[in-house]
């Protein structure tokens, strides 16, 4: 019996100790999102994780903080430059202050709509800019293009013309292109955080946002008033899917290609998930109440040519190679 009690604790004690050195050999990647759970965008990520986790047998695990739960763009852009986080989607917006060369991208207009848009992000152009992103000392390694949809006003006056835009304040994301391109566009374009725009709406401090139906519902916009949302689709910004810099140096050159590879399907696939939220999302604005205003956009790219030829001039050329995809 004794020897059966010893043998007994020493195969557990073996198996504890096996359970150990598997979970200190397992890295958890730390992913985040200032949008929802469910949205296009962190299913992808959350699509991903389960990927690398399967092909790497369990090496490496993906767990998602969605919802903006460590902080706002700004905050965890920074917290990916240190390492702190590890996967992040970011928009451009936030990273043209860090990657000037991304602003290309911000540009409105630029591109003629989301199909145009699709074919410049998945082809030499979009993995030149990938390749730059990773290249510059914002210590980001850009794994792949995320769909952001086009983004329009929603106000709570109706807006169809830039003169309707007189004296009403527009939230926009934090780059001086952003709010200039609003100002150009006839608003008053106030710089703000994501996260601060539903309480802003609701005490009357802005008058209005932009972006695309599936962050309007979401984020609850539509109930504090916005009832137009005018189809300007005045920016069409993808986004970026971007590891640490840090984490990067620490995978093996095998296990960089992967999540290479991965990142690329991410991009395919999120891309099928955001038509299917714009469809759905689109339907439940309408039953809402929000009424979907066609606009003339040609008003509103003559209003913008001032903010291209000011943030343009330096990507000319590259402008032009984007006009030319067909």
């Amino acid at each position: 019996m004794t020897f059966r009690r010893n043998f007994l604790a020493a195969s557990v004690a073996i198996l504890a100790a096996t359970a150990g050195l598997q979970a200190q050999a397992q890295t958890v990647l730390k992913a985040t999102d200032t949008h929802p759970a469910g949205y296009p965008t962190v299913v992808a990520v959350e699509n991903m994780g389960k990927k690398l986790e399967a092909q790497t047998s369990g090496r490496y695990k993906v767990q998602m903080f969605p919802g903006a739960v460590l902080g706002q763009e700004k905050e965890t852009v920074e917290q990916t430059q240190i390492g702190a986080l590890q996967l992040n989607r970011i928009s451009l917006g936030v990273v043209g202050s860090v990657v000037p060369d991304v602003d290309v991208f911000n540009m409105p207009f630029v591109f003629r709509d989301i199909n145009h848009m699709r074919k410049v992000i998945d082809g030499p152009i979009g993995d030149e800019l990938l390749a730059k992103v990773t290249a510059s000392p914002a210590r980001l390694v850009a794994l792949g293009w995320m769909d952001g949809g086009a983004r329009s006003l929603y106000t709570k006056k109706l807006v169809k013309t830039p003169a309707d835009l007189k004296g009403v304040k527009v939230r926009m994301m934090g780059n001086p292109l952003f709010v200039d391109t609003m100002n150009a566009m006839g608003g008053n374009g106030i710089s703000m955080a994501y996260g601060e725009v539903f309480s802003a709406l609701q005490t009357g401090v802005i008058d209005g946002a932009e972006n695309n139906p599936p962050s309007m519902f979401t984020s609850n916009h539509f109930s504090t008033g916005t009832k137009y949302y005018a189809q300007t689709n005045h920016l069409i910004i993808p986004e970026l899917l971007v590891m640490s810099k840090v984490a990067w140096d620490k995978l093996t050159p095998a296990d960089q290609a992967l999540v290479k590879k991965l990142g690329r399907e991410a991009q395919l696939e999120q891309r099928a998930l955001w038509d299917k939220s714009v469809e759905e999302h689109t339907a439940k604005l309408k039953a809402a109440g929000v009424e979907f205003v066609p606009v003339d956009q040609k008003l509103f790219f003559d209003a913008t040519e001032p903010v291209r030829a000011k943030y343009g001039a330096k990507f000319a050329d590259l402008m032009k190679r984007i006009a030319e995809v067909k």
